[in-house]
């Protein structure tokens, strides 16, 4: 580990698998949901596609929020699925917490084809539903409230702000692929070893989904440390939602507040960087929590990986 002022970098964790020898997001609701359903809520559930928003849902939603049951809601806009509800609320690194550790099988559910969502301060109202069904009762599935709904008219307080210096999460991976294929295509020393310019990395849902669940639970605990609580590592996790893997590798970090200073800090901390330069890495996943309690910097997580053929 190597401090760098108040920053925290730790990544030269790497595990290859199969050889001769031998992963913020800050984002809004519906992208937490795509990225738990892609991740399999952070690596513990099957990784399932994304679903499409239906604006019929997000009416149910606010309805619901409003202070109506699900069911009620879903009789008075008229639609007759099974539908499953999920009411969270804190800041947006605690709701991806709350809804990968005790809601996630309802938004993670192979059946699942379209979500609502309706957001009010600080809460978040979501509404999933399977095929529709147009002459079948409707019924509720897996509604939970974290904390007791609003009444009609109550105010909420606004949501914490976001750092400024960060975008909007599909920018912020976008900026770190930049970043990352600028110094693979140039070549780069890290500390003792010179790597020659290596291929261009391309995005992956997947890893990105992991990424977040690992970011979120560092946040949510005020841990730091590539294997998590429950003893898993980055291949574990990675394995869990399906991801066939030959080779894996995790960067980590804590304090940079923007998505340039954290790939900057890798690149110039050696065992960071030679992740970074690996040519048989093929896609990479990053993503981002804010940490609580008396750590309220950011947690950065970034993994690499090269696909089984």
């Amino acid at each position: 580990m190597k401090r760098i002022t108040r920053r925290l970098l730790r990544g030269s964790w790497i595990l290859l698998v199969a050889l001769a020898a031998a992963p913020a997001i800050d984002a809004d609701p519906l992208s937490m949901v795509e990225m738990l359903r892609t991740g399999g809520c952070g690596g513990i559930l099957p990784a399932v596609p994304p679903v499409a928003r239906a604006a019929s849902l997000d009416r149910i939603a606010e309805l619901w929020a409003g202070g109506r049951s699900l069911g009620q809601a879903a009789e008075r806009s008229g639609y007759r699925a099974e539908l499953g509800g999920v009411h969270v609320s804190g800041p947006e690194s605690a709701v991806v917490q709350r809804l990968r550790r005790s809601n996630c099988s309802t938004l993670v559910d192979r059946e699942v084809h379209a979500v609502g969502v309706y957001q009010h301060g600080l809460d978040v109202w979501l509404v999933v539903a399977t095929s529709y069904v147009p002459d079948t009762p409707v019924r509720e599935r897996g509604a939970s409230a974290v904390i007791p709904q609003p009444t009609p008219g109550q105010q909420l307080p606004q949501p914490l702000r976001r750092p400024e210096s960060l975008p909007p999460a599909p920018q912020l991976a976008s900026r770190a692929l930049q970043l990352v294929n600028d110094a693979r295509a140039r070549g780069a020393r890290c500390g003792a070893r010179q790597f020659a310019p290596a291929p261009p990395l391309a995005l992956s849902g997947t890893l990105a989904g992991v990424a977040l669940g690992h970011a979120a639970d560092m946040a949510q605990h005020s841990y730091f440390e590539h294997t998590d609580l429950t003893g898993q590592t980055p291949a574990d996790r990675v394995r869990a939602v399906g991801y066939h893997e030959k080779l894996v590798g995790e960067n980590i970090a804590y304090g940079p507040e923007s998505v340039d200073e954290a790939v900057r800090g890798w690149l110039d901390s050696p065992g960071h960087c030679q992740n970074i330069m690996d040519p048989r890495f093929v896609e990479m996943g990053i993503a981002f929590a804010t940490g609580h309690a008396e750590k309220r910097g950011l947690y950065w997580v970034q993994l690499l990986a090269e696909p089984q053929a």
